[in-house]
């Protein structure tokens, strides 16, 4: 069938299925019902072209009849209300006064505002690939129209819209902290913090009060006990060198007590700030397919933290090193169904030539690595870059997670130092958890370790890994819990949604050691 052929078949069952529409509007006998079927296309040419296939489907299911009564209305009004929740603003959907006031062009409006607003909490209002270098995870997808259709026949349509937002734990909870920090901004958030010297454990500094008023605002610091340390003056006592430890904690720093450079341009973001880098995590966090594997593996690249979960609880967490800003980990979800004891690096060639050729073949014998066709190989051994084991991930642009010899990088709080690859601390201990089930398959880990032999072992089951950025996550011990942003992809997001922020940057708190060219 030729492009001409093709043009007219779609015409015919265009004109078919209007007709069909008209007669089944006919039938009805409804002169508003008619009146609307013969605005419709006008009134559908006027909305935004990406709105038009949802609204058209929409009113398809439903016989193309006007659907929002009063009592209807009410109901999206309600639901409208709870946006808020969501990091969202009811304003940026919903001009009801406005909709009422155009009683010719409402009706569709209406529809189109609601599918707007449903889609947003199911799959996000930006699309992750405009905001990231390489985003491929399993997205969210939900058929609206029929979802809208059968909620408003059911009488459930506050319902169905939150359940199109993610309802799992981690979501709700940061939900709930954003509405707690939009709280704090109405109560007039907390003061400006200064940053200078740095503080010292037992010294006496003016800005103990400010310190004190923002611990509380958070909950590091009970009220009480703010109130009665303010009454002690300006001095930097062992109660408030807790709280201020809790406060390190909860972003990612060194618990030292010491309030330093990092820890001031902590307290020196502003509530403002917070709540809407809380929103930009809801954001990303809505891009996501709801139903997750209950056994998996989950980094957050921002905080450099690995959780295993099985049987859909979490039951082991690791410190990692992520890629740094140059060479950042991307967000993937990849399987991965084996593990390599002991394996040699084949080198990718960017690192090669830039970071290993030019030192010269003595460089390379020293490291016990070899040229093998145009490619440096590192043999495996107890300084190889992969360390004793590698997971390998399928299908994931080189990407992996392995172990490594250079453990102190572990102990820094902006672990962000790697070519891309994934580091985990304590990394063997993980795969003989991870082989555990299978008592055979760990016998041959464990056997492979004790003889250095390069093994490749199955793990009997593919295991998903996800790849985060998450700068706000809720803690276990119920906090919202911040990081920097140190892939600068809260900027680029805040940006594509119009949101004005001013984060704090990253400090590097650690010295790169000159032989660490790991992936």
């Amino acid at each position: 069938m030729n492009r001409r052929q093709l043009g007219l078949g779609a015409a015919v069952t265009a004109v078919a299925s209007a007709m069909g529409a008209a007669s089944v509007v006919a039938q009805t006998r409804d002169p508003g019902a008619v009146a609307f079927y013969d605005a419709f296309n006008d009134q559908l040419a006027a909305l935004p072209a990406a709105a038009q296939p949802d609204v058209r489907a929409f009113y398809e299911l439903n016989g193309w009849r006007p659907v929002w009564t009063p009592e209807r209305l009410r109901a999206l009004q309600a639901a409208a209300a709870r946006a808020e929740r969501h990091g969202l603003s009811p304003a940026d959907f919903f001009d009801f006064q406005a909709l009422a006031a155009g009683r010719g062009a409402a009706e569709i409006r209406t529809t189109a505002a609601a599918l707007d607003y449903a889609r947003v909490l199911s799959e996000g209002r930006v699309r992750p690939e405009t905001v990231e270098d390489l985003w491929e995870m399993q997205k969210n997808r939900v058929n609206l129209p029929v979802g809208l259709n059968d909620s408003l026949a059911q009488n459930k349509l506050v319902d169905w819209f939150e359940a199109l937002a993610p309802t799992d734990i981690g979501y709700s909870n940061l939900s709930a902290g954003y509405v707690r920090y939009r709280r704090l901004i109405n109560e007039g958030g907390w003061p400006a913090f200064r940053q200078g010297p740095t503080i010292e454990p037992g010294s006496s500094d003016a800005r103990i009060p400010a310190l004190i008023q923002r611990l509380v605002a958070e909950g590091d610091l009970p009220a009480a006990e703010g109130a009665r340390l303010r009454a002690l003056g300006i001095v930097y006592g062992s109660e408030l060198q807790e709280a201020v430890r809790g406060f390190q904690t909860r972003h990612g720093l060194g618990a030292d007590g010491r309030i330093g450079p990092s820890t001031q341009r902590s307290l020196s973001a502003s509530a403002e700030d917070r709540a809407r880098q809380i929103a930009l995590n809801l954001e990303r966090r809505r891009w996501l397919k709801r139903e997750v594997a209950p056994e998996r593996i989950e980094v957050n690249t921002a905080a450099a933290i690995m959780v295993y979960w099985k049987d859909g609880r979490p039951v082991h967490s690791n410190r990692v090193v992520c890629g740094s800003p140059a060479n950042q980990t991307p967000s993937l979800e990849k399987q991965f169904a084996s593990v390599v004891a002991n394996p040699p690096w084949y080198v990718p060639a960017s690192i090669a030539r830039n970071e290993i050729l030019p030192k010269g073949p003595g460089y390379l014998a020293a490291n016990n690595m070899y040229m093998s066709n145009g490619t440096v190989i590192q043999r495996a051994g107890p300084s190889a870059a992969l360390g004793y084991v590698k997971f390998e991930l399928r299908d994931s642009y080189a990407i992996f997670l392995h172990d490594t010899p250079a453990k102190a990088a572990f102990n820094l709080s902006m672990r962000q130092r790697s070519h891309g690859c994934v580091r985990v601390q304590n990394a063997v201990d993980f795969a003989r958890l991870l082989l555990s089930p299978d008592p055979t398959l760990l016998s041959e880990f464990d056997t492979a370790q004790d003889t250095r032999e390069t093994k490749r072992i199955a793990t009997g089951r593919e295991i998903t890994v996800r790849l985060l950025y998450w700068t706000a996550f809720v803690d276990g011990q119920g906090r919202v819990a911040f990081r920097e942003d140190v892939y600068e992809r809260d900027a680029k997001l805040a940006e594509a949604l119009g949101i004005a922020i001013s984060l704090p940057k990253p400090i590097d708190d650690g010295a790169r050691e000159a032989n660490d060219v790991g992936p």
